[in-house]
């Protein structure tokens, strides 16, 4: 476990992951994306959807940050919400298992009452929680959360609010002071600035997704800009 994480360490971590019918949205599509990350020396790489990932576990070497996407009730963005999920991803072979860390309710129980009972019943498993605010940080890294990342503030009903031009960095800074175990920046990261910021301000490592594997949403800003 410590090896693992000891890998992240002070390096970029590529989010593979593409929705609905974007033409890269196939097993195919992301491990290529996968093979790219690799090649400009990424550390491991985070992805989502069974047959994605075991795609790129086939191909790519890199630890694999393993997740299952679902939703709340409402509609906003649930990671690995179920017992059944993190089986399926521990069958896989990821080396690391993002959960949902946040306090809504998921199979009767709160991010941090979750990964605490996967933690119970599969203690080898590395759990990244993601989570959304300071306190949900230190609630998961309590109940045995192996390290946290930011990846989901923002994208919550209590941090709908949050700017969505650059990564929490005050979150990012509060909890890399509070905790000893790995804060990882992820969200919104839009340029190599923000992942020297966000290591300067002491993340662990950086996670970047859409500004690299998702060129479709990078093109909508450039005609969104031109056209206004």
């Amino acid at each position: 476990m410590k090896d693992t994480l000891k890998q992240l360490k002070g390096g970029l971590i590529v989010s593979c992951q593409s929705e609905g019918n974007d033409p890269f949205n196939t097993p195919e599509g992301v491990t290529l994306f996968a093979k790219a990350a690799q090649m400009a020396g990424a550390v491991a790489i985070r992805s989502e959807g069974i047959e994605k990932i075991r795609q790129i576990k086939k191909e790519v070497p890199l630890p694999m940050i393993g997740l299952l996407k679902g939703k709340f009730p409402d509609g906003t963005v649930k990671i690995t919400g179920s017992f059944q999920q993190v089986e399926q991803l521990i069958g896989l072979g990821c080396e690391i298992i993002a959960i949902d860390g946040t306090d809504r309710i998921r199979e009767g129980l709160t991010g941090h009452d979750f990964i605490a009972s996967v933690k119970k019943n599969y203690p080898e498993t590395i759990i990244m929680a993601d989570v959304a605010q300071f306190e949900e940080g230190i609630r998961c890294r309590d109940a045995g959360a192996d390290c946290l990342s930011t990846t989901l503030s923002g994208y919550t009903p209590d941090t709908s609010r949050v700017p969505d031009d650059a990564p929490d960095f005050e979150l990012l800074s509060k909890l890399s002071a509070a905790v000893e175990i790995p804060v990882i920046c992820e969200g919104r990261i839009k340029s190599p600035a923000h992942a020297k910021t966000a290591m300067e301000m002491g993340a662990y490592a950086v996670v970047v997704g859409t500004v690299i594997t998702r060129p479709r949403v990078v093109m909508s800003w450039y005609k969104n800009a031109i056209e206004h």
